[in-house]
């Protein structure tokens, strides 16, 4: 049995089309990755999904059971870490979670139990009676997932849980993604870290105007771009590097910065690397490396897509 299904989803607002005829399976035990631009459709999806917002056309299932006929089953079945941190600042790390496993029904001793098992999974039982309003940003983020995981839901839907966090506290979420699966969580996960999902996901769905466009395993999405080469060029300084003249260059379908780095996309088939390089030097740009990467995630949303996952 799916955990969850789609079938031919649709959310209007007014005349505008978020979520266009959307059919998605997602089989337990998965960590289903999500990719979707700004106002591609994807939060709209996962609200959804959460039973935060209604659907207007389709069909939505949970462990086999519609969320419009039975909202309170798929409710109890599914946990969200939302990308906005919702945590309470006048209550400590343990009444926030039992708040929100109150919400869902739980009671006495049990309660008492899993919000203990909750703070010892996200590293925080010796912040129970801290006040968030001396966590880090890390650590609030930490509670947030305690807070979403203590009923033990099925389904755990993860909106960007990494987004402007300390190291640290990125790479212990990380690894309670792996163990929250490996102890039968569900997963979708969401995130602009596309090392991230590479490392994370075994299947991949990518959201453009409120279509997916493509999902599959990552190997097979790579597999889609293999017209596409992907160009890393290292300069001294960036200042007089006009992508816009690099994107004049026959083949090339797409040129950024990122620091000292030039990313250049262009057509496999099309030699125009000495092109590139008389570009950089004509406008007194100093190269340090030069480097052709291996497909990746990112190049296969920028080629599919056009835009940045962070559009």
């Amino acid at each position: 049995m799916n955990v969850l299904e789609l079938r031919n989803v649709t959310r209007k607002f007014n005349d505008f089309i978020a979520v266009d005829n959307m059919s998605l399976s997602i089989q337990k035990g998965e960590i289903f990755g999500l990719l979707g631009a700004n106002g591609a459709g994807k939060s709209t999806t996962i609200n959804m999904i959460a039973s935060l917002l209604q659907i207007t056309e389709g069909e939505i299932e949970i462990l086999g059971k519609s969320i419009t006929k039975h909202r309170k089953f798929a409710k109890m079945n599914v946990g969200i870490v939302p990308q906005d941190i919702a945590i309470y600042e006048n209550l400590t790390a343990s009444e926030n979670i039992k708040f929100f496993a109150g919400l869902y029904g739980l009671r006495g001793s049990l309660l008492k139990q899993r919000v203990e098992e909750a703070l010892e999974f996200v590293g925080l039982a010796d912040k129970a009676k801290s006040f968030p309003k001396s966590f880090s940003g890390g650590m609030k983020r930490r509670l947030n997932i305690a807070c979403a995981i203590a009923h033990r839901p099925k389904l755990l839907i993860m909106d960007e849980p990494t987004v402007g966090i300390d190291p640290q506290s990125r790479k212990h979420i990380l690894e309670s993604v792996k163990k929250l699966n490996e102890i039968g969580s569900t997963i979708i996960y969401t995130s602009h870290y596309m090392e991230e999902v590479e490392a994370l996901c075994t299947n991949i769905a990518i959201v453009d105007h409120g279509k997916i466009i493509a999902k599959g395993s990552k190997e097979n999405l790579k597999s889609l771009i293999t017209d596409v080469k992907e160009l890393w060029v290292e300069v001294k300084d960036p200042l007089y590097v006009n992508c816009e003249s690099i994107e004049e260059i026959g083949g090339v379908k797409r040129a950024s910065i990122e620091g000292n780095i030039i990313k250049i996309y262009s057509d496999v088939e099309i030699q125009n690397l000495n092109k590139i390089i008389q570009t950089l030097l004509k406008a007194e740009v100093e190269i340090s490396s030069l480097e052709e990467k291996a497909p990746n995630l990112e190049t296969v949303f920028l080629t599919l897509t056009g835009r940045n996952l962070r559009d």
